[in-house]
């Protein structure tokens, strides 16, 4: 069991332990009140049950079917009613919501073939060879779901590119922030905030 901020978490066979990164995200998250809010990946559903305390409504989903369960059980457990958590990869659960905040602790660390696991948690930080399999297909729809005035706050590594992300979100007409930061010992973990201009 995880404390957090008044919070109880409990972890799951198969489903991504929260770690540096998704602290990291949660400790940085950009919510207004009223907010509609999506979390993509959320393993245990800490960041997601974390942000329906200022949120509206919160919607969480994973690829990953015991990460889905994890999250309920955790819901449940923190005694939250609006969060609800769905299972899929991505965008795919949604049909046409559009959301104010999108939240994404993406799975950024470059893998190559013979470094993957046959697990569910494999989704949780496989990014292919160069760390941006998944993060580039979420670059490429994010904007199809988010309001007029949104905001998107994702988490990766240094490994991955950093810089080729943020120069996307701008491509997209995004202005882009760096929130947050923290240096591990082969790497750095990084927060990018993209606002969409208006």
């Amino acid at each position: 069991m995880i404390r957090y901020k008044g919070l109880k978490i409990k972890t799951c066979n198969n489903v991504y332990i929260p770690a540096e990164d998704t602290f990291l995200l949660a400790d940085n998250l950009i919510i207004r009140t009223g907010d509609k809010v999506l979390e993509i990946g959320t393993g245990t559903g800490l960041v997601a049950i974390y942000a329906s305390k200022i949120a509206k409504d919160v919607v969480a989903t994973d690829i990953n079917p015991w990460a889905v369960k994890c999250a309920k059980d955790n819901v449940e457990l923190n005694q939250i009613h609006n969060v609800k958590v769905r299972c899929g990869n991505l965008f795919f659960p949604l049909k046409n919501q559009k959301f104010d905040l999108i939240l994404f602790n993406t799975p950024y660390l470059p893998t190559e073939e013979y470094e993957k696991i046959d697990d569910d948690l494999n989704a949780a930080w496989d990014g292919g060879a160069d760390g941006r399999k998944i993060i580039d297909l979420f670059l490429e729809n994010v904007k199809d779901h988010l309001k007029e005035d949104g905001r998107v706050q994702l988490v990766q590594s240094s490994l991955s590119n950093v810089e080729k992300t943020v120069n996307k979100l701008e491509d997209k007409g995004f202005e882009t922030v760096i929130t947050a930061s923290k240096k591990l010992f082969f790497e750095e973990i990084i927060v990018i905030t993209g606002y969409m201009k208006k």
